[in-house]
């Protein structure tokens, strides 16, 4: 607790965050990624600024591959925001300036994950976990 307020260690940002409803999903895929799917903690980026269409915004968290290329973008909501094609198109409009493959929404309760071919700019579900 720090001035009332429910805090986390956050592991990639290495500094205590406030826990709102957002940010425990953030930490929840997190934990997933590094436990979970064995994604070493160097290759996940959260909250960094990105420039799109003109406009600075702050994307939630992003997996790059071994390469150092992004692979993976991940819009987190609050879980009790439900996961709508306005959310899946935020995620899609950062997208636009990372080029990663493949693109996810989640609220803790549920995942969604697409797979992003730019060459015929197919768009496809994924099953589970993409990486």
């Amino acid at each position: 607790m720090n001035n009332g307020r429910t805090e986390c260690f956050d592991v990639i940002r290495r500094k205590w965050v406030t826990l709102t409803p957002e940010e425990t999903v953030r930490q929840f895929l997190v934990h997933s990624l590094l436990e979970g799917r064995r994604v070493p903690a160097s290759h996940i980026s959260l909250e960094r600024k990105i420039t799109v269409n003109g406009l600075t915004k702050r994307y939630d968290l992003v997996v790059f591959g071994d390469d150092a290329a992004p692979l993976l973008v991940i819009e987190c909501k609050a879980p009790d925001v439900a996961l709508t094609q306005s959310v899946v198109e935020q995620v899609g409009r950062y997208n636009k300036t990372l080029r990663a493959p493949f693109i996810g929404v989640s609220n803790g309760k549920e995942s969604i994950f697409f797979r992003i071919d730019f060459e015929t700019e197919k768009i496809t579900l994924v099953e589970g976990w993409p990486i």
